[in-house]
């Protein structure tokens, strides 16, 4: 049930073509960490590359990658089948600069009017100990370019301080991936961090802000521009675009992006809206990404009650649709916190019936009826 999550898609998105204009160019940043697909150590996330390469591009925006040793560098598995990973690979040239990337300390300031920096697991590991790369967003930073990370990319501004000695983002706005999300999905090699995103930047007197766990969140604070999770690498790189003075082509969004569309209207208050909405076009919404989200989002809401509506709400729009049973318990395990034994028996019943003698179904209707 955690595929998903790992993956992190936003969906799809159909461009218009280029802008034509005297080209600009932006500095994709990524780990060089990576090993075995990010089993044996972790690298950047692919998506967050691919989705905002492609509005970088279509924005008519010129495209550098580095990375704190050059070379070659791995991201950690993901899905060459999504249709923005798809057209990154059948592009020749961007993968040549994947196969050979730039070495952050033979880089001008001077030649990027924007820095993007990619997350990823990896990036928590070489870009904060990189100091030329620190050099680098602070010369650039202080020539006017916009600097923008994405997830766990933030982490390569921890370490940045300007010539009057203070920290680039001491008293600014901004985000980045969590506690609360690295608490579920960080587990593996969160232990080896030198710390945790959030903690670090609140250290430095960066004034954090977070959206609901993995729900897109993008904060501009002139042209510092963060995200909060891979959710976000579509609102970052169309920032990234209006701070360099224009206006995002016109994209139609695709089925993920979508779908958390209609989880923020369903957590906006409009339950029946986005349920209707959802019945009319099925096939037009991730509905399986909707499920997973809320399923997390009650885990991590445990029984902040607050939390926990919300989360079952987003797990009843896609219940209908999936046919996971964990996603059901899910379902009942909310219902039983907020008090109501009876519908939460009933669901636990349903995944007996269908997957009789299923330890953790058995252990639930134990609890609810103890």
């Amino acid at each position: 049930m955690t595929r998903f999550i790992v993956h992190l898609l936003l969906g799809a998105s159909l461009f218009a073509p280029p802008v034509v204009r005297a080209a600009e160019k932006v500095l994709i940043v990524v780990s060089g960490e990576g090993r075995d697909a990010g089993r044996t150590r972790p690298g950047y996330e692919f998506d967050e590359l691919s989705q905002a390469w492609l509005i970088f591009k279509a924005n008519g925006l010129e495209v550098d990658v580095a990375s704190p040793q050059g070379g070659a560098v791995e991201a950690d598995k993901y899905d060459p089948k999504e249709p923005f990973n798809a057209a990154l690979l059948a592009d020749t040239a961007a993968m040549s600069q994947l196969a050979d990337t730039r070495a952050i300390a033979q880089l001008r300031p001077a030649d990027y009017a924007a820095i993007y920096v990619v997350g990823g697991k990896g990036a928590m590991f070489d870009l904060p100990a990189s100091r030329p790369l620190q050099r680098l967003i602070a010369t650039a930073w202080q020539n006017g370019a916009v600097v923008a990370a994405v997830c766990h990319g933030p982490a390569a501004l921890a370490g940045v301080t300007l010539a009057d000695g203070s920290s680039i983002v001491a008293g600014r706005r901004l985000t980045g991936f969590t506690n609360e999300e690295e608490a579920l999905f960080g587990k593996k090699w969160a232990a080896q961090y030198p710390w945790l995103l959030e903690d670090a930047l609140r250290s430095r007197d960066a004034q954090w802000s977070e959206a609901p766990l993995m729900m897109p969140h993008v904060v501009v604070d002139g042209r510092l521009v963060t995200g909060q999770n891979p959710y976000s690498t579509v609102g970052v790189a169309e920032a990234i675009v209006r701070g360099l003075g224009h206006t995002p082509v016109p994209r139609t969004p695709g089925r993920d992006e979508r779908a958390m569309q209609l989880v923020e209207q369903l957590r906006g208050g409009d339950v029946r809206g986005a349920t209707t909405t959802l019945q009319r076009s099925t096939d037009q919404f991730h509905v399986e990404l909707i499920g997973m989200l809320g399923f997390y989002q009650a885990k991590a809401a445990a029984d902040n009650l607050a939390e926990l509506r919300p989360a079952l709400q987003t797990m009843e729009l896609a219940m209908p649709y999936m046919a996971e049973p964990q996603l059901k318990l899910g379902v009942a395990e909310a219902h039983l916190k907020l008090g109501d034994r009876v519908r939460a028996r009933i669901l636990v019943q349903q995944v007996l019936d269908a997957v009789p003698g299923m330890e953790q179904a058995d252990a639930l209707l134990k609890r609810i009826d103890g």
